[in-house]
C-alpha cells in the first residue's frame, strides 16, 4: 500500500479536542527544541521568513523578533486563530491557512522553517514540498528542518522524512544536530548570503 500524507481533517480533530495537543506552550522538550532551533540560526536576521506548520504560534512568537517579515502558515484554522492571538502585537507577522505542498505562498524567503512536520507527508508530497522550498528560497537562503525521532504514527519516520527532504531539495547541509528525541538540519541554498 502506498503511504499517504496525513489529511487536514486529522489536525482539525486534534485541535477540536485540545487547543494545544502537543503542549507547545508548556512542555520542557518543546522549549529546549526551540532554543536549539533558534541557536542553529546564529545571530542572523531575516528579511522575509516562512514558517510552515506554525500551530499555535509558540515558536512563531520566538522567531518573530529576528525577522523583518514573517509569514506563518498552518492547515488548521483553530491553530491559526491561537497563533494570531499569541502574536497580535507583532504587526510584521502574517498568517495564512494553506495545505502544502498543493498550496504555497508567493514570494522569496531567506528562511523557511519546517519544525516537526516533514514526516506527515507521503514520499511524493515530500518531494513536492522540497521542490517548493528550493524554488522559494532567496540566494543564500536557509531551510531549517526539525524532526521528532520517536514513533510518528505518520507516513514516514523523522529520519526517513528528513533524509528524503534533504535529498530531494538538493540544498547543502550547514548545521546538523542530533538529540535523543529530535534532529535538526539547517540547509542552505547556493548564492550570496
Amino acid at each position: 500500500m502506498t503511504p499517504v500524507s496525513v489529511p487536514p481533517t486529522h489536525f482539525d480533530a486534534l485541535y477540536a479536542a485540545d487547543p494545544d495537543p502537543w503542549r507547545f506552550a508548556t512542555n520542557p522538550y518543546e522549549h529546549a527544541k526551540y532554543d536549539d532551533t533558534l541557536a542553529a540560526l546564529g545571530e542572523r536576521r531575516f528579511a522575509a521568513a516562512l514558517e510552515v506548520g506554525c500551530s499555535i504560534g509558540v515558536l512563531t512568537s520566538r522567531l518573530a523578533p529576528r525577522c523583518d517579515l514573517l509569514l506563518a502558515i498552518d492547515v488548521a484554522e483553530a491553530a491559526l486563530a491561537a497563533a494570531r492571538a499569541r502574536c497580535a502585537v507583532r504587526g510584521h507577522v502574517g498568517f495564512a491557512r494553506m495545505q502544502v505542498p498543493r498550496e504555497w505562498p508567493a514570494g522569496r524567503f531567506d528562511l523557511i522553517l519546517l519544525s516537526e512536520i516533514v514526516y506527515y507527508f507521503a514520499p511524493a508530497d515530500l518531494a513536492s514540498l522540497a521542490a517548493r522550498v528550493r524554488g522559494s528560497l532567496a540566494p543564500g537562503g536557509s531551510a531549517l528542518l526539525v524532526a521528532w525521532l520517536g514513533p510518528t504514527g505518520a507516513a514516514l519516520s523523522g529520519d526517513a522524512a528528513s533524509d528524503g527532504f534533504i535529498a530531494a531539495a538538493g540544498l547543502a547541509p550547514m548545521v546538523q544536530l542530533r538529540r535523543p528525541e529530535y534532529r535538526l538540519d539547517l540547509l542552505q541554498a547556493g548564492g550570496a548570503r
